[in-house]
């Protein structure tokens, strides 16, 4: 029997080629769980402790060395867990079935471009439609689809009413922020083509400690007072408030800003990216960039000019992106996993009862 605190172990992948994503997520959707009644616990690599320090370090830890597909049935080797959640693109059923061995299963996805053992699939994408996983789960999986089940942390929609009131009027400050690992160095790159523009406009980038171009730009810092730099900062609902434009990563942050109707130019990092980009770019709440198009540069330059000079654009991309996500999507996703588990509470535990 399942107790009536179950405990869910995650296994979210990380590092300098998938970035933090995966892990900032389930941090979200942990602390939603653990508000309602549940124990979580991270399968954790030094990648995914490096984040865990900052972002959760109240969250219980199981040390793994790899998280590579043939390396995780070791790291779980006498582990105890009721329930687990995967994020971790490696993974699909077969790993799925081999870890979980018969324990309530939540993948989180964004690709649906591989078959899943998953009693819940969460997954945010704008666009996405129950068919998409129709051939990829059996006909009892609980499909969560589009950005009201996004995992985002809850005071994003404490600031909502706050944010939305103060959008339109001039541009007084811009955000740029692509991603913790700043992948490529991109993010040096693009505050580079702001600073050539925003003459007297103040400029706050956010980054990670590891990040490729953040000793170059504690330089530039050091003299360009408009520029403040914002190492793994725990304040960027704040700075999503305070900002009127952003230059963003396609990623899960995304729906921070949609949360809180910060119009942005969203770049394309990684080909998971490219689904929910192009749906935000369809609804007008985004200017989408790839990051693999010729002539980058200039299409930032043309990003940044248009938002800079464009109050209509601005207050479109505002209002559009903050139709699409509310906030609340943790608190969803949270309760319809523990609603699962509950009703898979009268199955023997696969290892037997506990202790």
């Amino acid at each position: 029997m399942i107790p009536a605190r179950p405990s869910i172990l995650f296994v979210a992948n990380a590092g300098p080629e998938v970035g933090g994503g995966h892990v900032m997520r389930c941090i979200t959707l942990a602390r939603a769980l653990g508000e309602r009644g549940a124990d979580c616990a991270f399968v954790c690599t030094p990648a995914v402790a490096a984040l865990l320090e900052v972002f959760g370090p109240e969250i219980p830890r199981e040390e793994a060395t790899s998280l590579e597909p043939d390396d995780i049935a070791d790291a779980l080797t006498g582990v105890r867990f009721d329930a687990a959640v995967f994020d971790h693109y490696g993974l699909s059923r077969g790993h799925h079935e081999a870890l979980a061995k018969g324990r309530s299963t939540l993948v989180i996805d964004d690709l649906a471009d591989r078959p899943l053992a998953a009693n819940v699939v969460l997954d945010s994408g704008p666009g996405r439609q129950a068919s998409d996983y129709a051939l990829l789960t059996d006909d009892k999986t609980r499909l969560l689809l589009g950005p009201e089940f996004a995992p985002v942390r809850p005071e994003f929609s404490h600031l909502r009413g706050a944010a939305l009131s103060r959008r339109g009027g001039e541009v007084r400050g811009v955000l740029v922020a692509l991603g913790l690992t700043d992948v490529g160095g991109i993010t040096g790159r693009v505050v580079e083509r702001l600073r050539q523009r925003l003459n007297g406009v103040t400029l706050d980038v956010v980054l990670g400690a590891g990040a490729p171009s953040l000793p170059g730009l504690i330089k530039i810092a050091s003299r360009d007072p408009r520029m403040t730099l914002h190492v793994d900062t725990q304040e960027m609902a704040q700075l999503i408030l305070e900002s009127d434009f952003a230059i963003g990563a396609a990623g899960s942050s995304i729906w921070e800003r949609c949360v809180l109707g910060l119009p942005s130019a969203i770049l394309v990092l990684a080909p998971n990216q490219q689904g929910a980009a192009a749906a935000l770019a369809e609804r007008e709440a985004a200017l989408v960039i790839d990051v693999n198009a010729d002539n980058l540069d200039a299409r930032i330059d043309r990003a940044i000019v248009r938002l800079m000079t464009d109050a209509g654009l601005r207050a479109r991309l505002s209002a559009a992106s903050a139709a699409i996500c509310d906030g609340l999507g943790a608190g969803r996703a949270a309760e319809a996993f523990l609603q699962v588990i509950a009703s898979r509470d009268s199955l023997p535990h696969p290892e037997g009862p506990r202790p």
